[in-house]
């Protein structure tokens, strides 16, 4: 695995966004690689949110992806002790995920976290996926963006 950060959060293994992102993040915390400002959200959030997807507790998933093994391996391992999830659920789950923060409950916090870092004028950041991409130096893949009003 790459040094930090982590991959985009829009990165699939086996077809899900996010999940290829939070087992980065488990082995960086294992290595003591992740920043700290990371650490807080570790098993919340958008992770607890994953491992609720899958049916598998957050503790477990940690413990198995210590164990070593692929993205793949461990995705298949909570296919196996969780949920598989259909094709239709995983592009449910794809589409809810990759538009957080885009006129939702959560769109204060994606302004909050524009504002505390010099964003706040990118009108092309409309989701926290584009914040985390953009936060971390990736460009962004987003359709979302509003076009600024003359």
């Amino acid at each position: 695995m790459n040094d930090f950060p982590p991959r985009s959060p829009a990165a699939k293994v086996r077809g899900i966004v996010y999940i290829g992102r939070m087992l980065d993040k488990i082995r960086l915390h294992a290595e003591a690689k992740l920043p700290s400002e990371y650490q807080a959200n570790l098993g919340r959030k958008f992770d607890a949110h994953c491992a609720t997807f899958l049916h598998v507790d957050y503790d477990r998933l940690v413990a198995r992806v210590l164990q070593g093994g692929s993205d793949e391996e461990i995705v298949d391992w909570c296919f196996a002790n969780g949920r598989q999830p259909s094709v239709e659920e995983i592009r449910v789950w794809n589409e809810f995920l990759r538009k957080r923060g885009w006129n939702d409950e959560i769109t204060e916090i994606l302004t909050q976290r524009k504002h505390e870092a010099g964003m706040e004028d990118r009108m092309d950041i409309c989701t926290m996926f584009d914040f985390i991409d953009a936060d971390e130096g990736r460009p962004l893949t987003s359709d979302f963006a509003v076009e600024p009003q003359p």
